[in-house]
């Protein structure tokens, strides 16, 4: 039987090797922590269907290798992204440091529109914090970004990055600021009742995510 949905998302999850970004994946589609991880060669592949505002959203998630000799190779990967998680660790000074570098990617090779959340990964380790939460919060903040801690490891705030970043999608397809139809938009109607009820600019849904 095949999976129903009202929205496909093409989400990225970028940022340096070693961050745990695969492990965040997992966590997200499998609840838990994968302890055997290794570097990703290219690019690893992942999906779930999640309920967001009352619509069943189905988020088509690609894990790209944080490594630089695989950059030309995930770089390809950009296009037509709707939204990306965007990995540092919190004990690693050198990955925050990266991040302009991944930004500038993003913003340049996906979609325009693209939706970003700035992701501080290993909050289980505070013991070695490195970057402060209030100078990611800054960097955030700069780069207009949605900013959120999370631990791979525990699970914490995994499931909320990719619903903060499905949340801000769907609501700017209701405001009319990004239109599905639109080719490299990132986002497939999977209900196609939906294209003939599409809301018109301005109405809006609470969003009960």
């Amino acid at each position: 039987m095949s999976e129903s949905y009202d929205f496909l998302f093409k989400f990225l999850v970028i940022g340096n090797a070693n961050t745990g970004k695969s492990c965040i994946l997992h966590q997200f589609i499998e609840n838990k922590f994968k302890s055997d991880s290794t570097h990703t060669i290219g690019v690893e592949f992942g999906s779930k269907v999640i309920n967001c505002g009352g619509k069943s959203v189905k988020l088509q998630v690609w894990d790209t290798a944080g490594q630089e000799r695989f950059r030309s190779v995930t770089r390809s990967y950009y296009r037509g992204a709707a939204g990306a998680l965007l990995v540092y660790d919190i004990s690693n000074r050198e990955s925050f440091n990266a991040l302009t570098n991944w930004l500038t990617d993003a913003r340049t090779l996906a979609s325009p529109d693209i939706v970003i959340v700035l992701v501080g990964n290993k909050k289980d380790l505070e013991a070695d914090r490195e970057v402060t939460f209030l100078e990611a919060s800054r960097f955030a903040q700069e780069n207009e970004l949605m900013f959120l801690e999370t631990s791979a490891r525990t699970g914490e705030n995994v499931e909320e990055v990719f619903l903060k970043c499905a949340r801000s999608i769907l609501s700017k397809i209701e405001t009319g600021q990004l239109d599905p139809e639109k080719i490299g938009s990132g986002i497939q109607y999977g209900d196609a009742s939906l294209r003939k009820t599409k809301k018109t600019p301005g109405q809006k849904e609470p969003c009960a995510c």
